[in-house]
């Protein structure tokens, strides 16, 4: 086994980028006549099927943060972290039944856009500048970390020069070409990702069960350490404050969840591009299946890796190569990239491919959104509110251009980061909640309004704030003591809607809000094949928690 690139892994690594870069440009193009409008860009000419929604869905949500924070989680926690994955599937059918329906209807190409149709512009703008500082200080900067932490890991590039490259690569197609070139380069960069994951996983398994396949290497990684198996966690566990037993089920992670899936601009905007709601619903559906998968190529390597460094015979097998840039629960993100160096030739371009598909897919969306969000709800509300379909472009690229310089810079300052997963969450967690408060009575309390909404979204900081910060400084008074982000995050939301209940309440005397959105008969209705799609993935759903509970 070695740890270096061979001539048939820089082949294929090089093959999967110049294939990316040539669909991506080659989608971006001009048809002949037609000069890119607005619609085109930011919403890909509204023109997405099915399958390939599914797929962007997927793709932009793995990233480095999945394949290397989520492993780290594996390798400090176990499976229990896989719970962001699976409850997310359920979340996803909930989206697709319940808010696709109404974000469709009003022809939406930015979810601030639908806060300014339901409230008003002050709290569009508000939210879009939330947003558009959580893409790039906090989004963006971590999977560039992340991917350049595993480029200095497997290939030696030190961290600055691997956030350029990775900077550049999501670049060069994705401000060019828009939302079209970033989602057709998705429904390749998914089977890159899974095809690549589970290579990964094959490999790490047969090599802990000596060479006897997947189901014997699952077999003695459960066997070895069934600790780590449990989804439900004890507060004894020392990962019990960032996956607090039951409450990844009925607390905190529905926040993350209904937020990240249901309000988060970089994900609903493929929705958004769809032929029709039928349609985005069908993506909606297959995306749901693929995040019952997606544990088993970054949640197991992650534990398989836990197992291989305790073991001393597979150690010694492994060699001095074994000893390099090893993992440990102070530096759990090594995990995925450590695994990666023993692949054969030639597969262990295969893996980092799909590494590398996974990284650029969200770096593409991110700067997508980001610059969506800042052209269609900043640029053109205050700047040019008569901007040209051409100068909506150009100022597209350009704003992806500045958040994309702004990450790179700050990337390599988060060097000292032991769980990156974790991190996003915890401080995606301050603001997640009360946006989506704002949303969720918005969406289907006609009583909330624009001033309750707006005191609610600014109060929602310094409560969240208040749950992260005043239990650790002043435990001795404080009846929060220590507590988990996940609470911070179920304690905030409903915290915020009381504000926003009452302020609407005291505003109107009760009375419906005049922008309240009336619910149709029927808007809710689904297809079959999206109901009995729904049954089938709750049914696994219920199995999996069955068999792993505890």
């Amino acid at each position: 086994m070695t740890a270096n690139f061979g001539f048939w892994d820089y082949f294929i690594f090089i093959a999967y980028a110049l294939l990316i870069l040539g669909v991506g440009l080659w989608v971006s193009r001009d048809k002949k006549g037609h000069q890119k409008n607005a619609e085109d860009y930011f919403l890909a000419s509204k023109s997405l099927p099915w399958w390939a929604i599914g797929a962007s869905l997927i793709a932009a949500n793995i990233s480095a943060e999945q394949f290397i924070g989520m492993s780290g989680s594996g390798f400090a926690s176990g499976l229990a972290i896989a719970s962001y994955e699976w409850m997310a599937a359920l979340t996803l059918l909930i989206v697709g039944k319940y808010f696709l329906p109404i974000f469709i209807e009003k022809g939406l190409y930015t979810i601030p856009e639908f806060v300014e149709k339901r409230y008003s512009t002050n709290l569009k703008t508000i939210l879009a500048v939330f947003w558009i500082a959580l893409y790039v200080f906090i989004n963006l900067t971590t999977v560039l970390y992340l991917g350049a932490l595993a480029l200095e890991t497997i290939m030696g590039v030190p961290m600055v020069y691997g956030v350029l490259g990775l900077a550049l690569f999501a670049a060069a197609y994705s401000l060019y070409g828009g939302l079209s070139a970033v989602a057709w380069t998705d429904v390749i960069q998914v089977i890159f990702l899974i095809l690549g994951g589970l290579v990964t996983t094959y490999l790490a398994l047969d090599t802990v069960s000596g060479g006897n396949g997947f189901v014997a290497g699952l077999s003695r990684v459960y066997e070895e350490v069934p600790e780590r198996f449990a989804m439900i966690l004890d507060e004894s566990n020392p990962e019990y404050k960032n996956l607090p037993g039951i409450a990844v089920l009925v607390g905190g992670m529905w926040v993350a969840n209904l937020y990240y899936w249901g309000f988060n601009q970089y994900i609903i905007q493929r929705t958004l591009a769809a032929k029709s709601l039928k349609e985005a619903q069908k993506g909606i559906l297959l995306a749901a299946f693929l995040k019952l998968l997606i544990p088993l190529i970054v949640v197991i390597p992650g534990i398989t890796a836990y197992v291989m460094i305790n073991d001393p015979e597979i150690m010694a097998n492994l060699g001095d190569a074994g000893l390099k840039n090893l993992p440990s629960l102070e530096q759990a993100d090594k995990a995925y990239p450590w695994l990666l160096q023993f692949l054969p030739t030639g597969l262990k371009g295969v893996a980092f491919a799909a590494l590398a598909a996974a990284i650029v897919s969200s770096l593409a969306s991110m700067l997508n959104s980001t610059s969506t969000i800042f052209t269609m709800d900043i640029y053109k509300q205050y700047i040019n509110k008569n901007a040209s379909d051409k100068s909506t472009v150009g100022m597209g690229r350009i704003s992806a251009g500045v958040a994309l310089i702004i990450a790179a810079l700050l990337a390599p300052q988060l060097g000292n980061l032991d769980q990156a997963f974790q991190f996003i969450q915890e401080y995606t967690g301050i603001v997640s909640p009360g946006i989506l408060a704002v949303f969720m009575l918005g969406l289907f309390w006609k009583k909330t309004t624009n001033k309750a909404a707006i005191i609610g979204a600014l109060a929602s900081i310094p409560i969240a704030m208040y749950f992260k910060v005043a239990p650790n400084g002043w435990s001795n008074s404080s009846v929060f003591v220590d507590v988990p982000f996940m609470h911070q995050m179920g304690y905030t939301v409903l915290l915020t809607m009381v504000v926003i209940i009452i302020a609407s309440l005291i505003q109107h005397k009760g009375k419906d809000d005049e922008k309240g959105i009336d619910i149709k008969k029927g808007l809710f209705k689904t297809s079959p094949l999206f109901n009995i799609g729904a049954f089938a993935v709750m049914i696994i759903l219920v199995l999996l928690y069955s068999v792993f509970w505890n």
